[in-house]
This record gives C-alpha cells, sequence and structure tokens, in this order.
C-alpha cells in the first residue's frame, strides 16, 4: 500500500504564479519590505519595485515582441537579483520560462535553445560572446537578446530589459490568461542516462505547490518580521537560480514568505562567511560540499557565524559525523532534503525539531503527496509494490510531480504513469518514523555538487577522441571535492598506445581536451584510467558496477599505502 505524507493536507490554490505571488489578498508583509538585495552592491528590490518591473518587462515583451501564451524565454545568466523581474515578467506575459547553466559551451546552449525553442535570451555582459554565437545557430535574432545585471552592451547593440517596456502607451495589454494545471511555466533542462538533457515541463500549479509544501514544512520556523533583530529572516542564496533548488526553494520561497533574500552571484567560502557575519544571515540553503568546507576550512574560524539559525541540505545525504562536525564548530544544525527537477524539486524535508535526532535521512515526506517502494527486477519482469520499510525504488505522486518531458514522449512514458506516479529512479526505504532514506541510485547519473552529469554524454564526446578506443564513465566519491566527480575507464587507441606520449601526459591530453567541449560541472575531476577493455554485458550495455567496485578497491588500496 502506497504511504500518505503526515503532514496535514493544504489546499492548492488554482491560480498561475503571477496572480499566487502578486495580486494575493493575505499577503503579511507591506509592499515596502525589501527581498532581494544584491549581498556585494546592496542593490536590492522591494515587493512593490519588484512588481512594478515584472510588469513593465511583461507589457514590453507584448508591446515590442508580440509575445504569446507559450512563447519560451531562455535564461544565460548567473545570479542576479534582475532574474525574478524578467521571469515573473515572462510569466504575465503568458511565458515559458526555460533556465540554462552560464558555464555551458556554445554547443551545449545551442541544444537547449533549440530544444526549447526559445524565442530571446536573457544574459549578462560576460556571456555575451557565447550567446550571441548560440543565439545565431538557433536562429534567433540578435534583437531577442536582453541584458540584465549592471553592465550594459559597451556596443550599445544590446537592449538591457529596462528597456523593455509599452513606450508609446497607446496600446493597453493585459495579463495573459493561464490554465494552471496545464500550462507551463518553466522548462527546465535535466540529463538523463540515454546523455541527452530533456526538458522538465513544469506547470504554474507544480511550482505553487511546492511552494506552499516547503512553506509547511519549515512550519513557520522562518518569519518575515521575525528574526534576532525583528526585521524578519535573511536568507543568503548562492545556489544558482538556473537550477531548480534554487529557482523554488530561494526565489518563490521567500517572495512568497517574505523573507529577505540576499544574493551571491557565485559561491565563494570567505565571502558566504563574511555575508553572514555582516548581514546577520539566519538561514542558508546549502549543498553537501559546502558542509564539508564549514567543518574543515580555517577561514570559517575568522568569522561570527552565530547569527544562523539552521541550515538545509539537498543533493546527497550528509553523514552523522560531518553533521556534527559543523554544528560542534558553529553551533548551527543543519536538516536535509530530497527532491528532483521533476518533483519541482521538494518531495522530503526534516523537520526543524529533528535535524539531530534522524541524521542521513532525508525527512519526512511533503503534504499532499504519496510514496510506494517497487522492485528493481533486471529480468524484464513487471515491478511490484514492496511493504514500507523494505528497499525499493522510490515512486512518488503529488501535486509538485512534473508534466512530464518536452517532446520526448517515451522517456515520460518510462517514468510516468497514466496515474500521476512518478519513478524516481532511486533506492532507499522508510523507518518506522516515517522517516524516508535514499540509499543508492538506479539511475546513472553523476551527481557533482547537485548537478547532474549524464556518462553517456561524456562517453558520447570522449570516443571522438583519436587516442581512444572505447570508454565507459562513472562517478566516484571524492574526498578532495565533497561530492561525486566523473572518471573515465578508457581503452587507448593502437596509434595512442604506439607513440612517445607516456599513460599519465596521454590522461592529461583527453582531460584538457573535454575541458573546452563540456561545462565547468561536467569535467573529469576524478581523472582517466586506461584499461584493456570495458566490461560489458552480453548486449553491450555497460557494467558500472563492476567499475565502481574496481574504484573502490583502488581507493581502499591506495588509504592502505598511504598509512604505511
Amino acid at each position: 500500500m502506497p504511504v500518505s505524507s503526515q503532514y496535514p493536507s493544504i489546499d492548492i490554490p488554482n491560480l498561475d504564479l503571477w496572480t499566487f505571488l502578486f495580486d494575493r489578498k493575505n499577503k503579511p508583509f507591506p509592499d515596502d519590505k525589501t527581498i532581494y538585495q544584491d549581498a556585494d552592491t546592496q542593490r536590492y528590490y522591494t515587493y512593490q519595485g519588484l512588481k512594478d518591473a515584472a510588469l513593465s518587462f511583461g507589457t514590453g515583451l507584448k508591446a515590442l515582441y508580440n509575445w504569446r501564451k507559450g512563447d519560451v524565454l531562455a535564461l544565460f545568466t548567473p545570479n542576479s537579483i534582475d532574474t525574478p523581474a524578467v521571469m515573473w515578467g515572462t510569466h504575465w506575459a503568458g511565458g515559458v520560462v526555460s533556465p540554462a547553466n552560464p558555464a555551458y559551451t556554445t554547443e551545449e546552449l545551442v541544444f537547449q535553445l533549440k530544444g526549447s525553442g526559445a524565442r530571446a535570451v536573457i544574459t549578462q555582459v560576460p556571456q555575451l560572446p557565447v550567446v550571441r554565437e548560440a543565439a545565431k545557430q538557433a536562429n534567433i535574432p540578435e534583437d531577442c537578446i536582453i541584458l540584465i545585471g549592471d553592465q550594459r552592451d559597451p556596443e550599445a547593440r544590446i537592449k538591457h530589459f529596462t528597456s523593455i517596456r509599452n513606450i508609446s502607451g497607446a496600446a493597453k495589454y493585459r495579463k495573459t490568461k493561464i490554465n494552471p494545471d496545464k500550462d507551463l511555466a518553466f522548462l527546465v533542462y535535466s540529463s538523463g542516462t540515454t546523455g541527452v538533457p530533456k526538458g522538465v515541463m513544469l506547470s504554474h500549479k507544480n511550482i505553487i505547490a511546492n511552494t506552499l509544501q516547503l512553506a509547511a514544512g519549515e512550519a513557520g520556523n522562518l518569519t518575515w518580521n521575525g528574526g534576532p533583530d525583528g526585521k524578519g529572516d535573511r536568507v543568503l542564496a548562492f545556489l544558482p537560480f538556473f537550477h531548480i533548488y534554487g529557482l523554488t526553494c530561494l526565489l518563490h520561497q521567500t517572495l512568497y514568505q517574505g523573507y529577505q533574500l540576499m544574493i551571491m552571484q557565485k559561491f565563494d567560502i570567505e565571502k558566504w562567511c563574511a555575508h553572514v557575519q555582516h548581514y546577520r544571515i539566519t538561514f542558508s540553503y546549502v549543498v553537501p560540499p559546502v558542509v564539508l568546507l564549514l567543518s574543515k576550512h580555517p577561514i570559517v574560524d575568522k568569522y561570527d557565524l552565530s547569527s544562523l539559525r539552521m541550515m538545509n541540505s539537498g543533493a546527497a545525504p550528509l553523514t552523522y559525523e560531518l553533521v556534527e562536525a559543523v554544528y560542534a564548530r558553529i553551533k548551527c544544525g543543519i536538516k536535509q532534503g530530497y527532491g528532483l527537477s521533476e518533483t519541482s524539486p521538494t518531495a522530503h524535508m526534516q523537520p526543524w525539531e529533528e535535524w539531530r535526532t534522524s541524521i542521513g535521512s532525508v525527512g519526512k515526506l511533503m503534504p499532499n503527496m504519496e510514496a510506494k517502494y517497487m522492485t528493481m527486477p533486471e529480468d524484464g519482469s513487471e515491478p511490484r509494490e514492496v511493504p514500507a520499510g523494505e528497499v525499493g525504488e522510490l515512486y512518488l505522486r503529488g501535486p509538485n510531480v512534473f508534466k512530464g518531458y518536452h517532446n520526448n514522449p517515451s522517456a515520460t512514458v518510462e517514468c510516468l504513469s497514466s496515474d500521476g506516479w512518478f519513478r524516481t529512479g532511486d533506492v532507499g526505504y522508510q523507518d518506522r518514523n516515517g522517516n524516508f532514506y535514499i540509499t543508492d541510485r538506479v539511475k546513472e547519473l553523476i551527481k557533482y555538487k547537485g548537478f547532474q552529469v549524464a556518462p553517456a554524454e561524456l562517453e558520447g564526446i570522449l570516443i571522438d577522441h583519436q587516442t581512444i578506443d572505447d570508454v565507459a564513465v562513472i562517478g566516484i566519491e571524492s574526498e578532495a571535492h565533497g561530492t561525486e566527480v566523473p572518471r573515465a575507464y578508457v581503452v587507448r587507441s593502437e596509434k595512442s598506445k604506439a607513440s612517445v606520449v607516456n599513460a599519465e601526459q596521454e590522461a592529461t591530453n583527453i582531460t584538457q581536451w573535454l575541458d573546452g567541449k563540456v561545462a565547468y560541472h561536467k569535467r573529469l575531476r576524478g581523472g582517466v584510467r586506461f584499461v584493456d577493455a570495458i566490461p560489458k554485458s552480453v548486449s553491450g550495455k555497460i557494467l558500472r558496477r563492476i567499475l565502481k567496485n574496481q574504484a573502490k578497491e583502488e581507493a581502499a588500496a591506495s588509504k592502505t599505502k598511504a598509512k604505511l
């Protein structure tokens, strides 16, 4: 039998995101409450200022671009306090927002622009060269490239978003009507095991549901007018807004609740500590590599982090030892959560009061959700449900579960049933108290600091290298990086073996070659290992478990040697 959330059910209103966030009748905080502030420049948006900027941009899209319902706006930008204005302005105009990693190469961005059918691209000046070339290849006109941020185009050819407005005022525009359950708000791209990134279709209802689920999970522990000085909780944001974790938990959650979000363009441990001290930050969403830094980095001792009341970690489970080490050092608890792009993202979260009693757990199932565990048969038979408490593949159902993969019905059918059950690809169990544990992944995805890396994608690129005859990529746990990292097992070509280049230099050459072809998070930080053959099944499928066992044996042998 499927299990239901232990939380009371919540009402999910049948509204679009603009109405939900900006036409509220129950907003507890004032219009002049500061919501988003740049932690470095201190530029900020109040609630009303954000609404005005978004409305101006939305009407500008209709006036200048004849924006239609369903048109896609791509985001290719580091974190910016302008991102929410263009994002919700696009929703006002009936558009869909598709965020992309600003570290993407031109080829990777072209793939997403073409796949999503983007009409326009938001970016910043440093990213302009990549965007110009990608837009050209995707047949997006240059006047559909739009800038945000403090810098303007030095050539004055690319418009800033503040210029996208209904200048004449002759025509009056209205907010586009939206079907909250069917119409998309976001098209986020998530790598699949096939190696081809898939567009995850998230509706307005999906995001609203998860925003309300998050609010229930935080259970009033964060408030717009509480905190140590009575001016409200302040949340420090470094998680990328193009990632679903940052998109929902940071941007939507803080605006709905009225918290002040201090925004970092990217993570830096000393800046993070300095901002916590300076702004008296009370809460931060983090990832395991940051938790590792907080436990070990010497710079942490130089700052006063006593204002922190709690942190929330996602992307991978934390060990008991790591959580306790951080608490011993900075006296701040870390609760954990679990989610996926396909669940908007948060499906589970530890309650504040339980952060220390169930360390290693991803917490309780969010309100209005159901879960069940299924067998993972390798003989082609149908999966069957196993009792709660037994290990199985986790299936989830709820109002935050996505609508399917964009233009990919076969991938949708593989993981999303007609009655709404989503096959997560993750393996785990729950205990008698309703705490969920994730122990492994059915999927072969590598998670580097929360970013998904598909082995098959890297293999597809590497096989084109002239010195490689065959290749397999796996994820290995790296103590140095505090996360999983990609490693390639390579069968050298005869030409490579016959050359004067030694194996160590050849491995370096391959790694550096791939660096120029993929985004930063996809690099081979686990190195290259040369083998005589790639282990495969009779059907030709790579047997990654053999390579993973080999990697574990190598790591154990290395530790033993180090002790001697």
